[in-house]
């Protein structure tokens, strides 16, 4: 951020809050810079290149180790015969549970296939059928038709990762990767004009830095590790939703967090990435089962096993929950070792490095947190709330996933909406009025122990089966860490040694506490927000979204808006609509 018309050192729009960090003590030039390398970010930075922008990708860890990798699954599209985006997007109207912007899943179902067609040409390799050659679909919860692409049979994010990742170092597109973006760089009228980074000790920088342009592309990620137990990766912070929200964006939709019903179960106490055991199993046939062998799926929806993930998830939990277990089991002792070689060995490998044999054993799995469906609002181009600002990804909050994602529709959307991102800024090309410089910090930062104090908490009080008691408790608790951290800067001028570790747990802190916040106040259960104080769907109250910001005016608050109505708000910058106009 730079000094500017916001007064005492604040741009305007921002919230003046960044990171404790050095100065940058190197920059580089682009035109866009997009922050993350999973399917969104390289589909994104592959368009802009490809448009004659300069486009620099600064990724967390290396290029092919985001989120995108772990995907199992597959990536939905209307692709088979009989199918159409009309069903898609029924399908995912339904999962979605009321809150889905309907303008933006027709722009995904319709654009999906075309934008898988041309993930394809990149270089991606699809599972075919060998009598017809045609891609071999299948299907996933929420579902009512086989349209789920894959690869490498359970192996379809990191096909995908590999070819993006060989197509952006075909096309030369420069990379920082190990780099942890730190905070926004606006102009002094509040447009986007770069980003602050640490490079972690590796390759051609180190330390902090900054590469300014005018175009920012957030595509990080989720923030699993919000939770002790994810199938998330290690780097998944919410780093791009804190850095947007002390940018003076505005966040959408977070209470609805998707716990995955089937990750491998490794014992109460394990905490960490966990192995997801894919939706595609059930898809294939696969059995949910207690220790008895009874299929208590059956009779709770019409879909028994292949209900959207928020029902299935529940069902496990209320199972549990019954007989006093921690864990059910899936079942896919039929499939035959054939088909466990074929479809999915990379679940048979990790169920076997546990000491779990599917071949020859029921797998025992619980719900563990998979998928933020909310994330920073943007409009149907990934436009954020701050001029030149874009996210698009698990990061965004696009209107797609309502309250509840549909299974394998996140690696559609990250193609589809990268896309529409890249041509936005080719034919509006973003302006800002100087290159940014960081203005003083005023927010502490959290010693790197708090990581774990903060996902234990989360944990206790924010998982699948909420309450006003619950989240009240963690709020409590989450305030406590943040309330003592902001002591010691005001009273004592101290706060945490800068780095990695430190920057981490702080954009936890900062997502935990909005995440909360919008639980609190939706009193209701819907998708995957269940609350066992207010059991039902209450369309009547509460079909509407709820708005995040950070306030400015009030020291570092949360503001918590409700929109009038279950459609999705429209984006508004503070500095006009210049920049917003819709392209024909």
């Amino acid at each position: 951020m730079s000094t500017g018309s916001g007064g005492a050192g604040t741009p305007a729009g921002g919230t003046g809050i960044r990171l404790h960090a050095p100065a940058p003590g190197w920059s580089v030039e682009a035109d866009v810079v997009v922050v993350g390398s999973g399917v969104a970010g390289l589909t994104a930075a592959l368009r802009c290149a490809a448009a004659g922008r300069r486009t620099v990708v600064v990724t967390k860890a290396r290029l092919d180790d985001g989120s995108t990798r772990w995907a199992q699954g597959g990536i939905a599209a209307a692709l088979g015969d009989g199918d159409t985006p009309e069903q898609h997007l029924d399908d995912t109207l339904v999962a979605g549970a009321g809150l889905c912007d309907e303008d933006a899943v027709r722009l995904l179902v319709t654009d999906g296939p075309g934008a898988v067609r041309r993930l394809i040409e990149t270089g991606a390799v699809f599972d075919t059928s060998a009598e017809t050659g045609e891609i071999e679909l299948t299907r996933e919860g929420g579902h009512h038709r086989r349209r789920i692409a894959h690869a490498g049979g359970d192996a379809t994010g990191a096909e995908i990762s590999r070819a993006l990742v060989e197509a952006v170092q075909d096309a030369g597109i420069e990379t920082v990767e190990n780099a942890l973006v730190l905070d926004l760089l606006t102009d002094a009228e509040g447009r986007t004009a770069g980003v602050t980074l640490h490079v972690m000790g590796e390759g051609q920088h180190d330390g902090v830095g900054a590469v300014h342009a005018p175009a920012v592309i957030l595509a990080t990620g989720g923030m699993g590790q919000v939770f002790s137990a994810t199938t998330n990766p290690s780097v998944s912070t919410g780093d791009g939703v804190a850095l947007a929200l002390r940018a003076g964006a505005e966040v959408s939709d977070l209470e609805f967090v998707q716990f995955h019903p089937t990750v491998l179960f490794l014992g109460a106490g394990a905490e960490g990435q966990q192995p997801l055991v894919s939706e595609a199993v059930r898809g294939e046939g696969a059995h949910l089962v207690d220790a008895d062998g009874v299929r208590f799926m059956v009779g709770q929806h019409e879909l028994a096993e292949l209900a959207p993930r928020d029902i299935v998830a529940k069902g496990i939990t209320r199972r549990m929950l019954e007989q006093g277990v921690d864990h059910m089991y899936l079942d896919g002792r039929h499939f035959g070792a054939a088909m466990w070689e074929q479809r999915f060995p990379t679940i048979l490998a990790a169920c076997r490095a546990h000491g779990i044999d599917p071949v020859t054993e029921p797998i025992p799995v619980a719900p563990a947190a998979h998928y933020a469906s909310g994330g920073v609002r943007t409009d149907l181009d990934g436009r954020t709330t701050v001029p030149g600002l874009y996210a698009c990804g698990e990061v965004a909050c696009t209107g797609v996933h309502g309250a509840n994602r549909l299974a394998s529709n996140s690696l559609l959307e990250g193609l589809v909406f990268a896309e529409r991102i890249a041509a936005d800024i080719v034919s509006h090309r973003p302006a800002s009025h100087g290159p940014g410089i960081p203005v003083p910090s005023t927010g502490p930062l959290l010693p790197a122990e708090a990581r774990l104090e903060i996902q234990r908490i989360m944990t206790a009080g924010a998982g699948v089966l909420r309450s006003a008691d619950s989240l009240r408790g963690a709020a409590t608790a989450l305030q406590a860490l943040y309330t003592a951290a902001l002591h010691d800067l005001d009273a004592h001028g101290k706060t945490a040694e800068p780095g990695t570790d430190t920057w981490e747990a702080t954009n936890l802190l900062c997502v935990a506490r909005v995440l909360v916040a919008a639980a609190l106040r939706r009193e209701e259960t819907r998708g995957c927000h269940w609350r066992e104080d207010h059991p039902d769907r209450d369309d009547a109250a509460w079909r509407h979204h709820l708005v995040v910001r950070l306030s400015r005016a009030e020291k570092r608050a949360l503001v918590v808006t409700p929109t009038d109505s279950a459609d999705f708000p429209s984006v508004r910058h503070p500095l006009g609509t210049e920049m917003m106009e819709q392209r024909p």
